[in-house]
């Protein structure tokens, strides 16, 4: 890409400088195709939905005559220490990783929503009293408020992982929403459907949501790639789903195993999966934040 500058050197014996190349990194060049992120997030997406059809063996099946079995012919991406086919795990686990990510992703933007529109149309002192209500949640570590509410659900599942995470980490979203409802709540339309009448979850439907949606779509759609990376971290500390429930996360907590045998496998296939995942829908709310600011700079 070449650098345009405004200004143009005239007179006599004066000559033009050369146009300097502006370098791109290779992550830059990766940022700029967004279609790339929607073609590989829908492929994963789909062979996940797929999983009966393209798995060759049953992903909850021991096979103890091919424990950590090398990538091959019969075993695509190699067994686990429990004698487990990886190829067949990664689809049908792709399916729980993908949906504890979508509820989660539910689960925080709802609260977080909800959150911070009260706090943008309350009075000042209750204003005040949320917000540092949130920060006050928001100081204490994530991980210590998740090993707390998961000593009290006791054995997780996919619906309880994901509502775990979502109702730690609606913070930073609440005080975004709370920050663009102050902004408009004394708007004209706002004022208006007070005096008729409008109640408060109407006056958010209607009138709030519409506006300032697109300035924290980037959050809400980052927050589903936050929650799967946090199941895995919990996952491979030994505290998220059980070793029946198969996921991205789940097969993670074998990596231990996996350093002592030299069963490589094991850790970068899955690994793999999740990086891939993440920085797809990384990618993909890096270009909403960015086409949304383009256009509110053109209005």
């Amino acid at each position: 890409m070449e650098n345009k500058s405004p200004f143009r050197l005239v007179g006599a014996g004066q000559v033009q400088p050369k146009p300097r190349l502006v370098q791109r990194s290779w992550y830059q060049y990766v940022r700029s195709w967004p279609v790339v992120s929607i073609v590989v997030l829908a492929v994963i997406v789909f062979c996940c939905a797929a999983a009966g059809s393209l798995a060759n063996h049953d992903p909850t099946q021991f096979y103890l005559n091919h424990l950590n079995e090398p990538p091959g012919p019969a075993f695509y991406f190699g067994t686990d220490s429990l004698g487990r086919d990886i190829y067949s795990i990664i689809w049908y686990g792709g399916r729980l990783s993908l949906c504890i990510g979508f509820l989660g992703m539910v689960v925080s933007s709802g609260i977080g929503i909800f959150y911070g529109c009260l706090s943008g149309t309350a009075p000042a002192w209750l204003d005040n009293l949320l917000m540092r209500t949130a920060e006050l949640i928001s100081s204490i570590p994530s991980i210590l408020l998740l090993l707390l509410l998961l000593a009290f659900i006791g054995t997780p599942n996919v619906v309880s992982m994901a509502v775990v995470i979502g109702v730690t980490s609606w913070m930073n979203l609440a005080r975004m929403v709370r920050s663009e409802v102050r902004q408009i709540r004394n708007s004209d339309y706002v004022l208006a459907c007070r005096c008729m009448g409008g109640g408060f979850f109407r006056i958010i439907r209607c009138h709030l949501l519409p506006n300032f949606l697109p300035a924290i779509l980037f959050m809400i759609i980052s927050s589903m790639g936050s929650t799967i990376l946090m199941e895995s971290t919990l996952s491979f500390l030994g505290l998220g789903l059980p070793v029946e429930l198969v996921s991205w996360g789940s097969m993670l907590s074998l990596s231990q195993r996996a350093l002592l045998t030299n069963s490589w496998w094991v850790i970068l296939i899955p690994g793999l999966f999740i990086i891939v995942t993440l920085i797809c829908i990384t990618n993909l709310g890096h270009y909403v934040r960015h086409t949304v600011n383009r256009n509110e700079s053109n209005l």
